[in-house]
């Protein structure tokens, strides 16, 4: 199970972090800079968090397998659900009802939060290695 999402969640960062670099290109090309904050959400949650959490699930065994694929799902579904909701807050390129986009924003906040809090509870979790 966790050799599985380890390589899922490497593979979702990876994508992450090709939006990331494409957007900073971008800014620095433009030499326009206000997709500052979504380029830096998007590089340290998108990709180095989910990152983490794939190379930490390729290196440990879990007790609980389940709590490892819901974690992951949260993980992803919170850090796109953030980058694209501040995207959409910021910018609001598709001219949204402002009362969806800020409830699209919090929802993803709040689903990368309740991923970090289990990631915690996971790291204690951890399988011990027979000698």
């Amino acid at each position: 199970m966790e050799q599985t999402w380890s390589l899922r969640l490497i593979r979702f960062s990876a994508i992450f972090g090709i939006i990331g670099t494409f957007i900073g290109s971008q800014m620095s090309g433009n030499m326009d800079y206000s997709l500052r904050p979504i380029h830096a959400h998007i590089l340290l949650v998108g990709w180095l968090s989910v990152f983490a959490w794939g190379i930490f699930y390729k290196v440990y065994k879990i007790k609980y397998k389940r709590l490892v694929a819901i974690h992951s799902i949260l993980g992803m579904l919170g850090a796109a659900g953030l980058t694209v909701g501040m995207w959409m807050y910021n910018l609001n390129p598709l001219n949204l009802d402002e009362t969806f986009v800020m409830v699209f924003f919090i929802v993803g906040g709040s689903l990368l939060l309740l991923a970090f809090l289990l990631f915690v509870l996971i790291t204690f979790l951890v399988e011990k290695k027979e000698n």
